[in-house]
């Protein structure tokens, strides 16, 4: 049984689904990453997590793409 995590990131940049799905494809290929759900009208992503993943890490792959995590 793993440990659950939840998590929520808000994301400065998404403007249509492409970038959703974008986002969503990024988040959920790191390592500890369970399940992933962004939203555009919210401008966040819900993250489930199996292990504490740093916001740094998550800030690099989001900027990778053009994004950026809102503080």
């Amino acid at each position: 049984m793993f440990k659950k995590i939840n998590k929520t990131i808000y994301i400065e940049g998404m403007k249509c689904d492409g970038c959703v799905k974008r986002v969503k494809n990024v988040l959920s290929a790191i390592p500890g990453v369970k399940s992933c759900t962004v939203s555009l009208e919210d401008k966040k992503a819900d993250l489930v997590l199996t292990k504490n993943i740093d916001n740094s890490i998550l800030q690099e792959k989001i900027s990778a793409l053009g994004f950026s995590i809102i503080s």
